[in-house]
């Protein structure tokens, strides 16, 4: 159970991830313009158009959904906590930022935008508690790498934790 709830709590912050970073990294104006879309605009109020500043925010969106993606496939206790900590490096700031510049939103888009920052801190706070190593580092949350081993999957084609050795 805990790992699976750690797993959609991961894909919660990873698939935004893909949508924003893929958005900005790929239709940039697109992204200042209209982002997020449903009729507000978040991102175009904050100051002129950057396409290389606009673009660098989509590609390391799209660094972050990848290795929290891969924390959703290798479910190991130190996995989760370093991507809870890069989305808590990412996510804080962000929310800050936010906070200290609400000037340029409209009132609607100011309850939402903040809002919507505020899930990437607390999800990640989650995460980390939720990854409280209780055994050996590399095991799988809940040791379930120990049950997977028991079952019909074949040890060469299940995916494999990364070595906690290093």
């Amino acid at each position: 159970m805990r790992e699976g709830a750690v797993r959609i709590l991961l894909v919660v912050l990873g698939v935004p991830a893909v949508v924003v970073g893929a958005w900005a990294a790929f239709a940039p104006r697109s992204f200042y313009e209209d982002f997020p879309g449903f009729g507000q605009v978040w991102v175009r109020p904050d100051g002129p158009f950057n396409e290389h500043l606009v673009r660098d925010v989509g590609e390391l969106n799209l660094a972050l959904a990848f290795v929290t993606l891969a924390a959703v496939v290798w479910c190991t206790p130190l996995l989760v906590r370093l991507v809870a900590g890069a989305w808590l490096v990412e996510g804080v700031p962000h929310l800050v930022y936010h906070l200290r510049h609400l000037d340029a939103l409209a009132s609607d888009a100011k309850v939402s935008s903040i809002s919507g920052l505020a899930i990437v801190p607390v999800v990640a706070l989650v995460l980390l508690v939720m990854a409280t190593d209780r055994g050996r580092s590399g095991a799988m949350i809940d040791g379930s790498a120990s049950r997977s081993s028991a079952s019909s999957t074949s040890a060469s084609t299940a995916p494999r934790a990364p070595s906690s050795s290093i």
